[in-house]
């Protein structure tokens, strides 16, 4: 079978594909892995017995084997991927270092996420919200980060144009803030192999992991997505981004703003006032930096509005980003005080977080890979049918499982703040449990709505991988940076 792994530069060499099809192929069977894990738990928690008593796969195991999977399995290996296939266009030149370089991330990073599914499977785990894997495991990570930074940075310093492409300003962002934010939740006493305690204890511990947290979700899931939106979004629509001037705004407000709003995860616990208010306030105004993003995403479209009729892989950008304006709104406002005291605590935060989780990254993510992967091996997309079928499924699942969540969690939040006539709770907790069982099925029916959906997609993109190459392949042309190159 014929197959085309590079493209021939102006000067003669060639990009670098061989990397960005391994890591694209690793995306996609992590996506595989990690969505079959939020479907079991999923399961366990609208019925029990699941657990099978077997202590492996318990809720309490499984459930950060599933999220670290899809953060650092999927959406890490789609980060890399699309980082290095951007820069490379962007810039003209090929990735910095060579092949044995960029394979020792790849193998790095594929070590990192099984060993630490397999500690936290094991009971080796920090107990840190997104940062379950022992602290040996996260040296080995920090390790891949560094190599991965130095291949993106000195592309960027090697490139043949003069101007660098919005994309890889977030893209850098992303690659910075994750190192620092691993770094210092990292600071740790190991005292064996697998296990460690933090240098930090109490509320400086507890303030510590909500700032890596929520810049985690602030610097990997949003800020390393939107390098993926800035570029594939005007190359799928054949036109240059709406406002360039805003999306240096969007870039620099973000970055600024994000690293202060962790601490309302924090509220109404012993965290002083003055953190919860400047974490509130900067969360307030996070907002508009998100939808200026979003708007700035979206009127890219102007004029080409036909386009969502006709082409499934702009369908799956453009509603990406509208995901991103719905979760960008409600993060914020779960930060006020007054509705996070209905909210804390409850499902209604689990129904935010996968509206951003599925709705924009896997969304954004599944667009970048539907352009992205006929260029890569040179032949055309098996079926555009399929891909509306994903769309659909996908869309289908994301709506049951967000409204389910929302039901819960607000119902939750009611029943638990609830007086009788007597100034006594109305509800037992145990009554409030009872309630979920419904909402807990409707999610699980959503969840594998869309895992359908990331199978079909994964077979789609298999049979364009596997396909022949078309004797002749017309090739893009290297549209100058500065438009949306």
């Amino acid at each position: 079978m014929s197959q085309s792994s590079s493209m021939t530069l102006p000067s003669g060499a060639i990009y670098d594909y061989d990397i960005i099809k391994m890591f694209t192929i690793a995306s996609m069977l992590w996506a595989i892995a990690g969505m079959a894990a939020g479907i079991y738990i999923a399961s366990e928690l609208a019925w029990p017995v699941m657990n099978l008593d077997i202590p492996e796969i318990t809720f309490g195991r499984l459930r950060p084997v599933h999220t670290n999977l899809v953060i650092w399995g999927f959406g890490g290996n789609a980060l890399i991927a699309t980082s290095f296939y951007i820069v490379q266009r962007t810039c003209q030149t090929r990735l910095w270092g060579g092949k044995v370089l960029s394979n020792t991330v790849f193998w790095a990073w594929q070590a990192v996420v099984l060993i630490g599914a397999w500690a936290v499977m094991a009971g080796h785990s920090q107990s840190r919200e997104y940062a379950e894997f022992p602290l040996a495991d996260n040296i080995l990570m920090m390790i891949g980060l560094v190599m991965y930074a130095l291949i993106f940075f000195m592309t960027l310093r090697k490139r043949t144009q003069p101007h660098i492409y919005v994309a890889n300003w977030f893209f850098s962002a992303f690659i910075l803030a994750t190192a620092i934010l691993h770094f210092f939740n990292n600071i740790q006493v190991p005292y064996s192999f697998w296990q460690s305690y933090s240098i930090f204890s109490g509320v400086q511990d507890a303030m510590t992991q909500w700032w890596y947290g929520h810049n985690l979700v602030g610097f990997v899931l949003t800020v390393g997505f939107l390098g993926m939106m800035y570029y594939f979004v005007p190359k799928q629509a054949g036109r240059p981004i709406y406002s360039y001037r805003l999306s240096i705004v969007h870039f620099w407000a973000l970055s600024f703003l994000y690293m202060w709003v962790g601490g309302h995860h924090l509220e109404w616990t012993a965290l002083p006032d003055w953190v919860n208010s400047l974490s509130v306030t900067f969360s307030i105004l996070l907002l508009l930096p998100s939808w200026g993003g979003m708007i700035n995403g979206i009127m890219t479209l102007s004029g080409a509005w036909d386009k969502l009729r006709t082409d499934p892989v702009i369908l799956f950008l453009i509603t990406a980003l509208a995901f991103y304006g719905m979760a960008t709104f409600e993060g914020p406002m779960l930060a006020l005080e007054s509705v996070n005291a209905l909210s804390h605590y409850t499902d209604w935060t689990i129904g935010h977080v996968h509206s951003g989780a599925l709705g924009w990254v896997a969304m954004v993510t599944f667009g970048s890979f539907y352009h992205m992967v006929p260029r890569l091996w040179g032949t055309k997309l098996y079926s555009t049918k399929l891909v509306f079928v994903h769309f659909w499924l996908a869309t289908i699942g994301i709506v049951l499982y967000i409204v389910a969540m929302w039901v819960s969690g607000i119902g939750q939040g009611l029943m638990l703040r609830a007086f009788d006539q007597y100034g006594n709770l109305a509800y037992t907790f145990v009554e409030t449990v009872a309630f979920l069982h419904i909402p807990y099925i409707v999610r699980l029916l959503g969840g594998i709505f869309f895992f359908s959906g990331t199978v079909l997609m994964v077979y789609n993109l298999y049979r364009t991988i596997t396909a022949e190459k078309q004797e002749e392949v017309t090739r893009e042309l290297l549209i100058p940076n500065r438009a949306i190159a």
